[in-house]
């Protein structure tokens, strides 16, 4: 029971992080595209090869493993709202935008996380 409340705490705190960053991010562009869920995809994805990296040196235990990257990474990344920003790409006919925020998305992701293990 206790490793529920530090997931369901640690998502609390993901999920109240991911929507602040994106709505202040979303605000400094004017643009159809997505640069706050790319922002906190692409640092919840960092940040988890981070925690993932701590816990196989074992200098992370498994609740606190559970508590940031269940937790506080699961909600602060989303790809639902990735998946539903980029199909509103495409119905707005922003082919260009839709593609490059999935290759983006992926590369960036991708390359964010394995730096993190790195570290």
């Amino acid at each position: 029971m206790k490793i529920l409340f530090a997931i369901g705490a640690g998502s609390f705190i993901g999920g109240m992080a991911r929507f602040l960053l994106t709505q202040f991010l979303q605000s400094k562009f004017i643009t159809l595209f997505p640069f706050g869920t790319l922002a906190v995809n692409t640092i919840g994805c960092f940040f988890i090869g981070i925690v993932f990296g701590l816990a196989d040196k074992g200098n992370l235990n498994g609740e606190w493993k559970l508590f940031l990257a269940t937790g506080i990474l699961g909600g602060f990344t989303t790809f639902s709202a990735f998946s539903l920003e980029t199909i509103n790409l495409f119905r707005e006919g922003q082919i260009g935008f839709a593609s490059l925020y999935i290759t983006g998305s992926i590369l960036i992701g991708l390359l964010a996380t394995y730096s993190g293990i790195l570290i």
